[in-house]
């Protein structure tokens, strides 16, 4: 994991931490410099992976350049991959999901 600059992963850490900070139900809950990196390396992953099916679909439908309506369309088999914290609801750290 990477840190240059004030980003991890390439992401501004300020902004990591108020992605994170959406899901909390304590305000003073604190993140570590650790989890950030980890969260940032989980949101490159994400948006590189993103970025991939979205080429693949633009491909798929035989255009030369990726725009929103592919991206659209690759979106909820990302989210449905990685759980119901995606869909709006509350994150529960620790919390079984069925």
């Amino acid at each position: 994991m990477e840190e240059r600059g004030g980003r991890a992963g390439g992401f501004r850490k300020d902004t990591v931490d108020r992605l994170l900070r959406l899901h909390f139900r304590d305000g003073k809950t604190r993140v570590n410099a650790d989890a950030q990196l980890l969260m940032a390396e989980l949101l490159k992953v994400f948006v590189r992976e993103a970025a991939a099916r979205a080429a693949r679909q633009a491909q798929a439908e035989d255009l030369e350049k990726v725009d929103t309506e592919q991206l659209e369309k690759v979106l909820p088999q990302l989210v449905c991959n990685c759980g119901p914290e995606l869909h709006g609801s509350r994150m529960s750290i620790g919390a079984e999901t069925a």
